[in-house]
């Protein structure tokens, strides 16, 4: 999922790849992939492809890189390879990647090939990966790594710095040691930059940092997401309910949880999976857009249901029929932008029960200066299009009602979908619509009947 860097060395390995693969020359084409592409590039490589190159791709990757490359993949791809491996290779492909990467590959199997999976590695990496495993994946303790390195607070910076020189290599992305007492309970963070600079004989105590707060492990991943962009955190201690350390949250995966939230957002506005394979097959494509097509499909004939009982008085003023997109569709923008702004603030934490009234009278007042503004440049214009004052004005209502309704209900809507767990990204947009459809054509064809019929 990791877009190729933007360097004239791997778009030169790129524009090789290509040649090779055009004129078949798949020695020449293993060779870049395994020598010259770093795994997140050929992750992208294998998403950008369709499904018979990827095909061919994935066979010439070399075992060993597999892992590494599965991790970077999206879902849907991840999926389809992992079902083609037994629990022997999935072990061996797997077997150098991080507890919380494996983990996450891991869930996406049956738990009967994860029991096989984990009953063929040793004690200490099984522990590790079934701590993570015992967590929901959109949870701190679902991101949350087990390699970490503590130590305890009563003894000197000299201990600290010859214990650490006894370790071939550091965690990826360890930028403070976290300190524990005797019974693992979190007690603070030593910064690496802070320790190199401090007296050496001073003690961990006297130098660490005791105001960091740790990070709950059943948290939302999205709620880690804000505190790592609030407080510019690198990496974070992730703590039981008792307080003891259970492992730690890096930037590498908040940035994950950050972009995922993100296609997420996106994707769910059209009714899609945020891990959507762009290349998947016709049928699977198929399937899975059909489902919101029949949604909104049935929205469509809500709102056609409602034009139909004012069929007579469309009849007797085809005006009506001209004007009335305009209400509906006028109505659908001002939620939507509503609704857009709302599901951003639930997203970084902004929006709670003491700031919604707040929320919705500056909603409420903005949709009437708006509705009152729009609806006199449409009145005008439908006056001087169709000669016919009354017809201004009974537009002109009906924008204003309609702007308000929006705006209050783009408001509420995501907040109420949120209480009842569900996803306001994939339902809200497809409510909202069929909502300003029926007041807008209700209140415009009602008005207009009331005074044509």
């Amino acid at each position: 999922m990791s877009d190729i860097p933007e360097n004239s060395q791997a778009r030169q390995r790129l524009r090789l790849l290509n040649e090779a693969l055009d004129t078949g020359a798949l020695k020449q084409v293993a060779r870049i992939l395994n020598s010259g592409l770093s795994p997140s590039d050929i992750a992208h490589l294998l998403e950008s492809s369709p499904p018979r190159q990827r095909a061919l791709l994935w066979n010439l990757v070399d075992k060993e890189l597999e892992g590494d490359v599965l991790q970077y993949l999206n879902e849907d791809i991840q999926s389809e390879y992992l079902s083609r491996l037994n629990a022997r290779e999935l072990a061996y492909i797997l077997e150098d990647l991080e507890s919380d990467d494996l983990a996450d590959l891991l869930q996406q199997l049956p738990e009967k090939v994860i029991a096989e999976v984990l009953e063929t590695m040793d004690e200490q990496d099984r522990q590790r990966v079934e701590k993570v495993l015992a967590y929901p994946e959109d949870t701190a303790g679902g991101l949350m790594n087990t390699d970490t390195i503590t130590v305890r607070p009563d003894i000197s910076i000299d201990v600290v710095l010859r214990y650490l020189r006894q370790h071939r290599a550091l965690p990826p992305m360890t930028d403070s040691l976290i300190v524990v007492n005797r019974r693992d309970e979190f007690i603070g963070m030593l910064p690496i930059t802070k320790m190199l600079v401090s007296n050496s004989t001073a003690t961990v105590r006297e130098v660490m940092d005791t105001d960091v707060e740790p990070i709950p492990v059943t948290l939302a991943d999205t709620r880690v997401a804000t505190l790592f962009a609030r407080y510019d955190l690198i990496s974070a201690p992730v703590v039981s309910e008792d307080g003891h350390l259970l492992g730690r949250i890096t930037i590498d995966d908040v940035v994950d949880v950050i972009r995922e939230d993100a296609d997420q957002s996106l994707m769910s506005m059209a009714g899609l999976d945020n891990d959507e394979d762009t290349f998947a097959s016709v049928w699977i494509t198929t399937r899975r857009r059909a489902v919101w097509l029949g949604v909104n499909l049935l929205t469509a004939f809500t709102a056609s249901a409602v034009i139909g009982l004012f069929e007579d008085t469309i009849a007797k003023v085809v005006a009506l029929a001209v004007l009335m997109p305009i209400v509906a569709s006028m109505g659908g923008i001002a939620g939507s932008q509503t609704l857009t702004l709302v599901i951003r603030g639930m997203a970084i934490g902004q929006i709670s029960g003491a700031n919604v009234r707040w929320l919705l009278n500056r909603e409420f007042f903005s949709g009437i200066l708006n509705g009152v503004l729009w609806a006199a440049v449409v009145a005008l214009a439908a006056m001087a299009w169709f000669q016919d004052v009354l017809i201004g004005a009974i537009i002109a209502a009906a924008l204003v009602i309609n702007l308000v309704v929006a705006a209050l209900v783009g408001t509420v809507l995501p907040l109420f979908l949120k209480s009842r767990n569900i996803d306001p990204a994939l339902a809200g947009s497809v409510i909202l619509t069929t909502v300003t459809d029926v007041v807008g054509f209700m209140s415009f064809l009602g008005l207009a009947t009331l005074f044509y019929a």
